[in-house]
């Protein structure tokens, strides 16, 4: 197959989008197919160009046998939500241009988040007569309305409006949950139409590995036990709590919270752990994707966590997945679907979102009692070896690609 396709980021942006992209694409192009990819260029989370960048209307490299053609973007921190509008609208514009400079695909694929790379995806698979895939993996604007970022009125009528649109448009729709899966036939968008495939990880990368005590000393966190939070730093996660729970357990000598990674509210952390003078609390900020499995194997007991909200009990955050692969102890503060597995897997210690007594209880209940994190950690493990592996999920979504080409008739 000759497949383009558009998303908002990209290596060597280090996101889950950035990341599961790149890792089905770099399937796919193993596998035989030819893959072109339009992305803006590299930025996020912080609005600012990675180096080796330029903001220009058109520029291109290859990535692991993939063309990459990154596109001009308005660049804005990931935050703001006014900002960000013009950013995803200034990439689905740019997008679209660039794809004149793309010969005819089979088939035009488009990941959302955000919610305007999918319009324009619909737009360039219009334009070539492609059939088009529609790959959710964050409901807009259902996501955006719950965070109270848009309220009742035009713009929410020109969102949802635009949404149905989107999904009729589409020859085909992948999602990563269950719960978006109903979403979708709940809009209108027949079965046999949908296709469900989980994130997942590349176990030559995130696998059991001893802890890197050379990495730990050079941070001062060598003979600490080490509770860590890794990934955006942005409104879904409740991160105030860790700073509550961090100040309540502050007489605690040996335990030390970890923050790694970026985002909108980076510098509102800052500012509350300085203003408390908390001292038992390390920000590393965003680290590279490479390093992070040496990080996972490092810290004593990962953090996943969700704000207590609907549209969050819709979301499986893909870090859970490398976590587990890698038989690390994993505390779980989640609703919904998630929290489901995890507890069907006993892959976690399980609880409510931002309660800032259980999430106490949790962290003392892995420090006291290693053996049944152990043994949570293992079966997690075994979890994600028997379901997750990255390569059999980008080559079952091939699967379903060629089946839309099939059926629309549309296979060269």
């Amino acid at each position: 197959m000759k497949i383009l396709f558009l998303t908002h980021n990209f290596p060597p942006e280090v996101n889950a989008p950035a990341n599961r992209t790149h890792e089905h694409c770099r399937r796919w192009v193993a596998d035989g197919h030819e893959v072109t990819v339009i992305t803006g260029v590299p930025n996020h989370p912080r609005g600012v160009i990675f180096d080796g960048y330029e903001n220009r209307l058109y520029q291109e490299e290859t990535i692991d046998g993939i063309r990459v053609i990154r596109t001009w973007m308005y660049l804005t921190p990931n935050s703001g939500f006014a900002r960000r509008v013009v950013n995803y609208l200034g990439f689905a514009a740019t997008s679209i241009i660039a794809s004149f400079k793309v010969d005819k695909p089979d088939l035009v694929i488009a990941t959302s988040p955000q919610f305007f790379a999918g319009l324009a995806g619909a737009v360039v698979a219009k334009l070539k007569r492609r059939p088009f895939v529609l790959e959710i993996r964050d409901l807009w604007p259902k996501s955006v309305v719950e965070l109270g970022q848009v309220g009742p009125g035009p713009i929410l009528s020109t969102l949802e409006m635009l949404e149905r649109w989107l999904y009729r448009s589409a020859a085909g729709v992948v999602v990563n949950t269950r719960t978006f899966r109903q979403h979708i036939r709940d809009r209108g968008v027949a079965e046999d139409k949908i296709q469900l495939i989980y994130n997942g990880i590349d176990p030559t990368m995130f696998k059991p590995r001893e802890p890197d005590r050379e990495l730990l000393a050079k941070h001062g966190l060598d003979g600490h036990f080490t509770v860590a939070y890794v990934g955006t730093l942005g409104l879904a996660h409740g991160l105030t709590l860790l700073v509550d729970v961090a100040e309540r357990m502050k007489d605690r000598p040996e335990l030390r919270f970890v923050l790694i990674g970026d985002g909108a509210d980076r510098e509102k952390l800052e500012e509350d752990i300085a203003r408390r003078g908390l001292n038992n609390i390390v920000m590393l900020g965003l680290q590279p994707r490479e390093a992070m499995p040496r990080w996972i194997a490092s810290i004593d007991l990962l953090l996943v966590m969700l704000r207590d909200l609907p549209v969050f009990e819709t979301v499986i955050p893909s870090k859970i997945f490398e976590f587990l692969a890698q038989e690390r102890p994993v505390v779980l503060a989640a609703k919904g679907e998630i929290r489901r597995m995890m507890e069907e897997a006993n892959g976690a210690l399980v609880i409510d979102p931002e309660v800032e007594d259980q999430m106490v209880s949790a962290i003392e209940t892995i420090m006291s009692d290693p053996e049944s994190a152990r043994l949570r950690a293992e079966s997690g493990r075994n979890w994600v070896d028997n379901g997750f592996i990255r390569d059999d999920l980008a080559r079952r979504m091939a699967v379903f690609l060629e089946k839309v080409l099939d059926e629309t008739g549309e296979k060269h």
